[in-house]
């Protein structure tokens, strides 16, 4: 099947028609294979400038000479090549491209010259490029290759097998410190971000981003690619490390290029292995606390960034490699305009960048999906900032609005306004344009959907008793199995503790002394001394009735009758138990309440009566467990003491509770709490203790609303505005 007419000729091709152009004759080329497809890489040393061609288009340029004008290869090439030759408008494109990139020798005349635009235009592209990344701004410093090339004895030890074993190994030694020791570590990265921590914390950064990218430098060159760019990259204005690695590119293996994407990464990890040795084996110090900050960076910055494919990073070069997709996110986002200019505008002669079916769907996934994460990763990026510099992060807000909303916007209009492209289709263009708007805002901000939020809880008894340690000891023995029925007054446990028990004796002897002598010398004493020693007296027995108290209480015994449950008690056997220790719950079957646990931000709807008469209860990891309120009350005063444990992050749950309360009931941020009353259904087993979620229908609102309602109190919540 031959060209379409309209994918073939161009209504600009009188301007580059009659031009001779050539490659440079700096250019090389190289042969690479993806997914069954060949693909040429051009690369100028000079520059450092890398460009992929396909097979067909490589066609067309390999056969570009001083002899012979454009539209003489073009003709031949189509003549040759009917099926797959590029059309006019490709090769305008392409052409452009290749000067862009400085491939091409030439002389333009004018109208040719403002075709291309090439130096405006290239300008005018790195500067939106750097303004577009003003927090990942690039600066260049030196050139290592000549260093790394007089050092190949070096570079072949560090990436040689013997590296990697060492690698595995230390990596093994450090999972398994890290896991033995995970309690305390997440204890600690609990005040990673405190102002006391931000200097260590960036040095970890500086630190484990160099062996990130000494890892790059090294096995790009290990594979006989070239390193000219080496400096230092602004995060956030934060300056860090980054080296050039396109001449990767030009690997004809996929192995060895996957390899090199991948380098930083490995290194990354060794060096958070090494941390994890350092901060297992150090005590709290300045070593101590680098090594922990070395440790979570190199963890969280490779998850984020690096190894993530959404990103322009590691990641995104080793996906690229794994589909046999090469540019791929440049050519995503050329998918996602042919998309709108084919099915929204009309434009017929608009040809998407792959012809595979298979890449055309993955181009348009990972260009929707990428776009995304950006905006996701560039939000979390500005809050971050705006915790602690709120000026700054509010300026870098509007900037990142300015640059990736408004600018884009005004580019648009522009181009539905004055494009020749769209000179037969504007007027669908713009009306095309315009009933996406009304769909859109119609959608987000006129149509109610349903509102509803959701919040933790857990059932009890209505009626139920706490069964808790009145005296410090350790566990010796389950009188009763969890779940068994008891009368008030029946042993449950028994506690042992030997130093009570010493104590207890050692007021004995106390005692009889005091006994002994008052009665052997009474005659001889004076009062002050017979009544120093009835005082004594009368104290050690008020001690001794008090450790005989607590010895008794070392046999906890049912204060009334009910169902005992205690599930997690076995785990505590030969364990030492202090004081007010929660030891179980002595509960009745009749009748059963959901505890919820509501935050600030939900709270008002329900003080507000917005909700419906629809509330109903879903119980964790049981399939159609909705259960159906009879009544609920909010308590109308803050609290901070959690109902239990499980709903708290130390329990496994998702409130955020304060590290130093070793119970896990104290929140960080008041709450409100809601007891609703439930309807127990025939082929539900209510059992106390059972978590949950309460989830309460509101007035269907526009997404839009529901959104800035969120917002608004996000805002409150985070700046206390």
């Amino acid at each position: 099947m031959g060209h379409d007419v309209g994918k073939t000729f161009s209504e600009s091709w009188h301007r580059v028609a009659d031009l001779r152009v050539t490659l440079r004759s700096t250019v090389t080329v190289r042969k690479q294979l993806f997914r069954g497809k060949h693909w040429y890489v051009l690369q100028d040393p000079f520059n450092n400038h890398f460009f992929r061609l396909e097979k067909s288009a490589y066609a067309f340029v390999a056969h570009l000479n001083s002899a012979q004008s454009i539209a003489e290869i073009w003709q031949k090439n189509l003549q040759q090549n009917p099926e797959t030759a590029p059309g006019q408008d490709e090769v305008i494109r392409l052409l452009a491209q290749l000067y862009h990139a400085n491939l091409l020798f030439c002389e333009l005349p004018i109208d040719s010259q403002k075709l291309f635009e090439r130096y405006r235009k290239r300008q005018q592209k790195e500067q939106r490029g750097k303004l577009s990344s003003l927090m990942f701004f690039r600066i260049p410093l030196f050139d290592p290759d000549a260093w790394l090339n007089r050092h190949p004895a070096l570079v072949q030890l560090l990436t040689s097998r013997a590296a990697f074993g060492a690698w595995l190994i230390v990596l093994l030694l450090a999972g398994k410190t890290v896991i033995e020791q995970l309690p305390q570590l997440l204890s600690e990265t609990e005040s990673l971000l405190s102002i006391n921590n931000l200097l260590l914390l960036y040095c970890g950064l500086a630190l484990v981003k160099i062996l990130h990218e000494i890892g790059h430098t090294l096995v790009c060159k290990r594979f006989g690619g070239e390193v000219h760019t080496i400096g230092i990259m602004l995060i956030v204005f934060a300056p860090l490390p980054y080296m050039d690695a396109t001449s990767s590119w030009s690997l004809r293996k996929r192995r060895e290029r996957i390899l090199v994407a991948s380098a930083g990464m490995i290194f990354e990890f060794f060096a958070a292995a090494c941390a994890a040795l350092v901060w297992a084996s150090t005590g709290p110090g300045v070593i101590h606390s680098l090594a922990l900050n070395m440790l979570i960076v190199a963890s969280v910055s490779t998850l984020v960034f690096n190894a993530n494919p959404l990103l322009r990073y590691d990641g995104y070069y080793i996906l690229s490699d794994l589909l046999d997709i090469p540019n791929l996110q440049p050519r995503s986002l050329e998918q996602l305009k042919y998309l709108a200019r084919r099915y929204l505008f009309g434009l017929r002669q608009a040809s998407s960048p792959t012809d595979n079916r298979k890449e055309f769907w993955w181009l348009s996934i990972y260009g929707i999906f990428s776009g995304a994460y950006r905006l996701i990763v560039y939000t979390g990026i500005i809050l971050l900032v705006a915790d602690r510099f709120l000026l700054l992060g509010l300026l870098m807000a509007v900037f990142c609005l300015l640059i990736w909303g408004i600018m884009p916007l005004g580019r648009f209009i522009g181009y539905l306004i004055s494009s020749p492209e769209l000179a037969r289709v504007r007027s669908r263009a713009v009306f095309g344009s315009l009933i996406l708007s009304l769909i859109v805002v119609f959608l987000l901000g006129i149509i109610p959907v349903p509102n509803r939020f959701r919040a933790p809880g857990i059932i009890e008894a209505q009626n139920h008793l706490l069964v808790t340690s009145q005296t410090a000891g350790q566990l010796s023995q389950i009188l009763q199995p969890n779940g068994s029925q008891v009368v008030s007054g029946q042993p449950l446990l028994q506690l042992v503790n030997p130093e009570l028990d010493i104590e207890i004796k050692l007021t004995h002897a106390q005692r009889d002394e005091i006994l002994y002598l008052q009665q052997q010398s009474a005659a001889f004493q004076a009062d002050a001394t017979r009544i120093t020693l009835k005082r004594r007296l009368h104290a050690l027995d008020s001690r001794l009735a008090e450790l005989q108290r607590r010895h008794q209480a070392l046999l906890v015994t049912a204060e009334a009758a009910g169902t005992w449950f205690a599930p997690n008690l076995e785990q505590h056997i030969d364990s030492w138990l202090e004081r007010g220790k929660k030891l179980g719950d002595i509960v009745s079957t009749d009748g059963f309440k959901f505890v919820a646990v509501v935050g600030q931000e939900d709270a008002a709807s329900l003080f507000s009566d917005q909700t419906s008469e629809q509330v109903t209860v879903r119980l964790s990891g049981l399939e159609n467990s909705e259960l159906q309120i009879v009544d609920y009350q909010v308590i109308p005063f803050e609290q901070v003491k959690l109902p239990s444990a499980t709903l708290g992050w130390k329990g496994g749950g998702t409130i955020p509770v304060k590290g130093q309360d070793d119970q896990g009931l104290e929140t960080i941020e008041p709450f409100f709490r809601i007891s609703a009353d439930l309807k127990q259904l025939e082929n539900h087993t209510l059992r106390h203790g059972h978590s949950g979620q309460i989830r309460f229908s509101l007035a269907a609102q526009p997404l839009f609303t529901q959104a800035y309602r969120k917002l608004r109190q996000f805002i409150q919540k985070r700046y206390q505005t």
